[in-house]
């Protein structure tokens, strides 16, 4: 007898399902969408099949142009929801990355590891040689490739973009200080000793012509090797799209994932908001170039937690958002009289995207 209520229970209980799944079947997550490689097409989807509110768009727009953009691009699952192009700006006009470019190079760098040809462990100078900067030879054999992704090198941030033996100086000891500094620079140098190529031919065949990329490196003139990338926003949204899929593309994983986790997650204990090169949103306290005092809160208290970022300087973005799937693009000149890649301005703009995506 209890056998027989059991088997009649379990009937009535797969029968309700049966009947509640047919009635309501579960969403599915919809596939994520990555453009083909050499084509222009990009599929799009539409603001109202998100549910967002249409009303609140003019607005952003009208923000973003009176701010100084050029071109805003969003994508959701890959999908182009929103792409807008402002001051003469178009599709096909490359446009400088700055500083967001520093995210490449930490990317590039991964790559030459998992193949490797390095290890982020290793010194500088073990690929350099002694005399990469003006430190005593002691000093400046502490410094690994890891304390130039991390921004922890101790050498001197205050003597401007020069990158050049002389203009490197000692500070403090790699990995006890964190500055914003432009030595970064030099794990091209190390990228391209290590691999025995030129930094662009590595860069190309590694990241750039396995996700459709377009773009030229150019030279600032300050001391520095190809620091900066300008490419056409779609090639910038690409390079997003990369790091809202862990470093895979459309299925082939261009980047070890245990390496990009480590490049978005705090990768020192002095700036909780940085990784390898890339900002980080919602931690305990953040610290800003050029200052080394530590400031309580989340870096944009408007966007979401787990947000993590490109910033260039003139307000160049790449947002990218796990949580909502999402990619976020704003490329131009400086939205107001500073110039910094972080400032008020992405708070005010997460304002004004929040109104319209929620």
């Amino acid at each position: 007898m209890k056998r027989f209520w059991l088997s009649l229970l379990s009937v009535i209980l797969f029968a309700g399902c049966s009947s509640s799944d047919s009635a309501t079947p579960m969403p599915t997550p919809e596939a994520m969408y990555f453009p083909a490689n050499g084509a222009d097409t990009w599929q799009t989807q539409t603001p109202a099949s998100l549910n967002w509110d249409e009303t609140q768009i003019e607005p952003l727009l009208d923000y973003l142009t009176a701010k100084h953009s050029r071109s805003f691009i969003i994508l959701v699952n890959g999908r182009i929801v929103m792409e807008e192009y402002f001051n003469g700006h178009t599709a096909t006009t490359p446009w400088y990355w700055a500083s967001a470019g520093k995210t490449l190079t930490a990317t590039v760098t991964g790559i030459a590891q998992q193949e490797g040809f390095l290890s982020i462990d290793d010194k500088v100078s073990d690929y350099l040689g002694n005399g990469w900067t003006s430190t005593p030879q002691a000093k400046e054999s502490l410094i690994k490739l890891r304390h130039l992704l991390t921004m922890t090198s101790g050498l001197n941030d205050a003597l401007g973009d020069d990158v050049s033996p002389a203009n490197l100086q000692y500070v403090a000891d790699a990995g006890t200080r964190w500055a914003y500094h432009n030595v970064y620079v030099k794990l091209q140098d190390v990228v391209a000793q290590a691999t025995a190529q030129t930094w662009v031919n590595y860069f190309n065949s590694a990241l750039k012509n396995k996700i459709g990329m377009t773009g030229t490196w150019t030279n600032t003139g300050t001391g520095d090797e190809l620091s900066v990338y300008w490419s056409t926003t779609r090639s910038i949204a690409r390079f997003g799209l990369l790091a809202l899929n862990k470093g895979k593309w459309n299925g082939q994983q261009i980047i070890n994932e245990d390496y990009f986790e480590s490049m978005v997650t705090t990768s020192q204990n002095i700036n909780k908001s940085y990784g390898y090169l890339w900002w980080l949103n919602g931690k305990e306290s953040y610290h800003m170039p050029q200052t080394q005092v530590q400031f309580p809160g989340s870096l944009v208290p408007s966007a979401p937690a787990d947000m993590f970022m490109a910033l260039g300087k003139n307000d160049q973005k790449i947002y990218v958002v796990p949580s909502k799937n999402m990619v976020i693009i704003r490329m131009g000149d400086a939205a107001d009289e500073e110039n910094w890649a972080l400032s008020g301005f992405d708070n005010d703009l997460w304002e004004k995207i929040n109104a319209v995506i929620d």
